[in-house]
């Protein structure tokens, strides 16, 4: 049986995934996004050239690559079709071909984002953080069997008596909770009857074709968004994304069988970073931290948004191993880190008067979370587009080491920068 590999995010989010899951696809016969909507931003340089992806799996420019939308991500047509479209402007070849939605995938609609950003400005200084991107009223109609799901586009008369009634239930929400301006059915209709004729077509049976290509032995990449922190059940609730973005969530994402995930990749940034709400243990405020976001380019893909940035907490990452199963870590961005004398990894917190060396749960503990750290001497010389660890300057290999002696898990794959070659290979995740 071939092995299939799940990549997750191992903090809150922005690690790097997109990246990665470029570089493996040429291994593999279709990559699958298992979660999430378009809030998530998926950056790809390829011979200088930048692409940010949104919804469509960052497979997509390996041009004989299938790719997969399961029914785990919520998904906004209009934001999927500029995608496409910005992406055959670039040349890539035959995307609304390669491209496959599950028929179980709920749609965004104007009315979830109308919520969304009602609920964000009435909530003044104790809004979430959210994008506004309708992401989390979408979950919310998928949850109460309310959505809207792309097998609805097949049925005219069906999909308009649902939209009619949930017009008249979020228009009670952002007239009466909100005071906001209500949305109108006719203006919902148009918008599905000026997407629906390029979409239909890409509707297909997701999980049936997954499943035939492992019984062929076919391998397979599960790409995830966000990152473990940011999970709905195991993240810093409720500053969290509104769906489960650890490794088993994969399967019911899907539409597979658990026993066709075979190895998880977790990948996690050489320092930590967090953008929008929600407690932050190793948040760093001073030159330091300043220099990690300006080298490291911390700005969100697609909202633009700043990311907060702190010391590498090793103490979050072995919840997210524990959560995750992880079998091998991406380090990325390890060049950003050139040029500190000092470096400190948060090893565990002071919590409630004892020491815990594991993040807790929830963010009212984690706010609680003072970190304890451990110092080690950092390097000078540029470990920038670097292709094999032997070339990695002690003191880089060291602070390594000691990730991987405080996490418990080994490091697969290192990241010296955005190109795909820019990368070292420690231990390949489809090796058999």
């Amino acid at each position: 049986m071939a092995k299939n590999v799940v990549v997750i995010g191992s903090q809150w989010g922005d690690e790097g995934k997109g990246k990665i899951v470029d570089w493996l696809a040429e291994e593999c016969s279709g990559v699958v996004r298992f979660q999430g909507g378009h809030n998530a931003g998926h950056t790809l340089v390829v011979g200088g050239k930048k692409t940010i992806l949104r919804l469509i799996p960052s497979g997509i420019l390996h041009e004989n690559l299938d790719c997969f939308i399961g029914s785990g991500v919520v998904v906004s047509p209009e934001a999927l079709l500029a995608e496409i479209d910005e992406l055959n402007a670039a040349g890539v070849k035959n995307v609304e071909g390669r491209l496959k939605i599950a028929p179980t995938c709920p749609l965004i609609l104007p009315y979830h984002i109308a919520l969304d950003k009602a609920r964000e400005a009435s909530k003044g200084d104790k809004k979430i953080g959210t994008t506004g991107r309708g992401i989390g009223p979408a979950y919310e109609d998928k949850v109460a069997r309310r959505a809207i799901r792309a097998v609805d586009l097949f049925d005219t008369e069906k999909i308009a008596e649902k939209i009619k009634a949930n017009v008249a239930l979020y228009n009670v929400q952002l007239e009466h909770l909100h005071g906001a301006e209500p949305i109108r059915y006719e203006d919902i209709m148009e918008t599905i009857n000026g997407f629906k004729d390029r979409i239909l077509p890409m509707i297909h049976d997701v999980s049936r074709t997954l499943y035939e290509k492992g019984q062929k032995g076919e391998r397979l990449l599960f790409e995830g968004a966000q990152g473990t922190l940011l999970d709905i059940d195991y993240g810093t609730y409720p500053y969290v994304t509104s769906s489960n973005c650890s490794a088993g969530a994969a399967a019911p994402g899907a539409g597979v069988p658990p026993h066709m995930l075979h190895y998880v990749l977790g990948i996690v940034k050489a320092y930590t970073t967090r953008v929008g709400s929600g407690p932050f243990p190793t948040e760093l405020f001073d030159e330091i931290g300043a220099g990690l976001a300006e080298r490291g380019n911390e700005f969100g893909s697609v909202t633009g948004r700043a990311r907060r940035c702190g010391w590498f907490d090793a103490a979050a990452l072995k919840r997210s191993i524990q959560v995750n199963g992880i079998s091998g870590m991406c380090i990325t961005k390890l060049d950003v880190m050139d040029g500190i004398e000092e470096i400190k990894i948060c090893t565990g917190y002071e919590f409630d008067g004892k020491q815990v060396d594991i993040l807790p749960c929830g963010a009212d503990a984690v706010a609680k979370c003072v970190p304890v750290y451990e110092t080690m001497p950092g390097w000078k010389e540029s470990t920038f587009g670097i292709k094999t660890y032997g070339q990695l300057p002690q003191n880089a290999k060291n602070y390594l080491k000691r990730i991987e002696e405080i996490c418990g898990a080994p490091i697969a794959i290192i990241s010296t920068g955005p190109e795909r070659d820019e990368t070292i290979l420690v231990q390949h995740p489809f090796a058999d």
